[in-house]
């Protein structure tokens, strides 16, 4: 070990270090004291007995290092050097708490700080720091990403998929597990075969080591280790520091599943005895140097809490605001003139938008299964990975949580990717990632961090691929607030949408229709980013709106030709942006049309036929003349054999059928 990777122990330090971690304790004290006062509420986790990790380990890194805690994150915070009393405040829930009072205790964030905040999922922020880390990899940054989690976590999909992607990808990454013996209420030994959790990294491939986590000193020690490791070769580390919590998981903890005696034992060997006791006996600091310490210490937190309960609550006219950017791109103009008509297909719209992007930033990259050699499932990314090469057209494992967390710290970190999961069907496997990162990092935040990612998707059904990969679970999505949800239906949508998204500061969720890849036609060659807000008339009509999306458009452009001919002229509606919703095209249509029937090939309960149903009877209920109708799939999963399947999602006889049925005429 060089002198650089030693900790100087000159009396400076460890004085910093003893009032860091006394500040810490003392700090969760009064956090205590007020919850029982209910001045904080909710989850409370208490850092007690841990300091020694956070003060061994945060002081080590630099500005530009960036820090993924836990949900019992406050001493995290602290080391890291947010101030008492936004920390305090936000435990208060006051808008001058450190997250604007939208996070609470765990969910401290500062950018000021690249302090990425606390996460409340368990193992949830091991993806977010993979994606961190990335992004350094990527731009040839020497950050490191120090990524906290506890014991519990690595029984998680999420640890063993960040572990593989860290070692696969070479990351910056320094992996701390705080092991503290107990995953909630479990003892390690109880949901663990193997116990010895360096070595699960090790397993992987990582560089990894064991150290006392109740020695600060030694904490400290291996973190230098890590660190310089980490910067000298761009290769994940992981530091399992065996430590204990002397409070309960949480305030509502019980702490039916230890002894007292036990918690005692630990208090002994705790952290703040041990460094102090040493520190006198050695002649390095005095008792009366302590009180002192002590005591300024207790003046700080009582600012804290004096800051805390002068802020201000944060009006509930305020109430939607930091769920998405306030500020977004202007909408893009289409080109003029169009320019030569090219033919092309649905596919390579969608993959020469993705290439233009490319060309065009050096911040978009494509990751996902199978996207670089084999070109993707639907062969969207064919022949990319020549042109870009392995790093920007990016294969991952199968491991679709993993990634797509990658993708989103990727994109927190400043990058634009466009991650894609094979199927809507594998999506429910990274849907921890999507909606309790990507929709919430904004509100939870304040505002501070927001994740423009762009997740792309096959969905719908008609290819003869039974129940495990026929869904259209898009209206799922589009109930989610934080995400923006689009269904292109045409080339210029295929292709424009894509460049559009990839502007929005929020993240964008494109939902390609399976059925539509091979759809053929003509689009002008200089065909660009569209708007992605606006719903779109692709047939003016007087008598009925027919309203639409995705793979459904064309078999509801075809109804309303037979409806033409019987008379009934059908205005046909593409929704296009599923959330947000535009109602203001919907409503229109429906007051000049009076009748409306919906066609969507989600299931009937609970779909996005039924919010748009609901929205025109909140908002035009007068000017129907007749009931709404519904066109949806059935109620069963999707059938294997082409006949049932057929039957089972909207057909165009069901469409025509639900329009005379409007009309009167059923």
């Amino acid at each position: 070990m060089t002198a650089d990777t030693k900790p100087h122990l000159s009396r400076t330090h460890v004085h910093d270090l003893l009032r860091g971690m006394i500040r810490i304790r003392r700090f969760e004290d009064k956090c205590a004291e007020l919850y029982t006062r209910e001045n904080i509420r909710g989850f409370l986790h208490l850092y007690d007995g841990e300091e020694a990790v956070a003060m061994g380990v945060i002081p080590v890194l630099g500005p530009d290092d960036r820090v993924v805690a836990t949900y019992r994150e406050h001493g995290h915070a602290l080391a890291r050097g947010i101030p008492m009393g936004p920390i305090m405040a936000e435990m208060y829930g006051k808008a001058n708490g450190c997250s604007g009072g939208r996070g609470g205790s765990m969910h401290l964030f500062d950018a000021g700080s690249n302090f990425y905040g606390g996460n409340a999922i368990v193992g949830g922020g091991l993806p977010l720091a993979a994606g961190l880390g990335l992004a350094d990899r990527m731009t040839g940054e020497k950050n490191v990403t120090a990524c906290f989690f506890g014991e519990g976590a690595v029984a998680e999909g999420e640890f063993h998929e960040s572990m593989n992607l860290a070692e696969l990808w070479d990351l910056p990454v320094l992996w701390v597990c705080e092991n503290n013996g107990y995953a909630m209420g479990s003892a390690l030994a109880r949901t663990e075969s193997r116990t010895d959790i360096h070595a699960k990294a090790a397993a992987y491939g990582i560089e990894s080591e064991v150290v006392d986590g109740m020695d600060v000193v030694a904490v400290e020690s291996a973190t230098r280790r890590a660190v310089a490791k980490i910067r000298e070769t761009g290769r994940p580390y992981l530091i399992e520091a065996r430590t204990y919590r002397f409070r309960p998981h949480s305030m509502f903890d019980a702490q039916l599943y230890r002894d007292k005696a036990e918690i005692a034992e630990w208090r002994e060997k705790g952290p703040i005895v041990r460094f102090q006791g040493w520190l006198l006996e050695n002649g390095l600091i005095h008792e009366a140097e302590i009180a002192e310490m002590t005591a300024q210490i207790d003046a700080e937190i009582a600012e804290a809490v004096a800051f805390a309960e002068a802020g201000e609550w944060e009006p509930v006219e305020t109430l939607t605001k930091h769920v998405m950017a306030e500020d977004r791109a202007t909408t893009p103009v289409a080109p003029e003139p169009a320019g030569e008509m090219i033919e092309t297909t649905y596919r390579e719209a969608v993959k020469q938008a993705i290439r233009e992007a490319m060309l065009e930033d050096d911040r978009v990259f494509l990751m996902g299964e199978d996207v670089g050699a084999y070109g993707g499932c639907y062969a969207v990314s064919k022949g990319l990975m020549a042109e870009f090469g392995e790093d920007r057209i990016r294969d991952t494992p199968l491991s679709e949580s993993g990634f797509t967390g990658a993708g989103i710290g990727a994109a927190a970190a400043g990058l634009r990717p466009i991650v894609e999961l094979m199927t809507v069907n594998f999506s429910m496997l990274a849907l921890d990632q999507i909606l309790n990162t990507a929709a919430t990092i904004r509100h939870m935040s304040g505002g501070q961090f927001g994740c423009p990612v762009v997740i792309r998707m096959a969905t719908g059904a008609g290819k003869q691929l039974a129940a495990q990969h026929s869904h259209s679970l898009e209206g799922w999505y589009a109930h989610i607030p934080g995400l923006r949800v689009l269904a292109p239906a045409t080339l210029e949508d295929a292709r424009g949408m894509l460049l559009t998204a990839l502007e929005d500061p929020d993240p964008v969720l494109i939902f390609e229709n399976v059925m539509l890849y091979n759809m053929a036609g003509k689009i002008a060659a200089n065909a660009g980013a569209v708007d992605i807000d606006k719903a779109a008339i692709r047939r003016p009509g007087t008598d009925v709106s027919l309203i639409t999306y995705g793979g459904s458009l064309f078999k509801t452009m075809e109804a309303a030709e037979e409806l033409a001919k019987e008379g009934i002229e059908a205005e046909v509606i593409d929704l296009r942006s599923l959330r947000p919703l535009d109602d203001e095209t919907i409503l229109a249509s429906v007051a000049r049309t009076r009748r409306a029937v919906v066609v969507d090939e989600g299931w009937r309960t609970g779909s996005l036929a039924a919010e748009v149903s609901a929205r025109i009877i909140e908002g035009a209920f007068w000017r129907l003349d007749a009931p709404i109708g519904r066109v949806c799939s059935a109620e069963v999963p999707i059938p294997y054999a082409a006949h049932l399947e057929q039957a089972a999602i909207p057909q165009v006889s069901a469409i025509v059928a639900a329009a005379r049925a409007a009309m009167g005429k059923g």
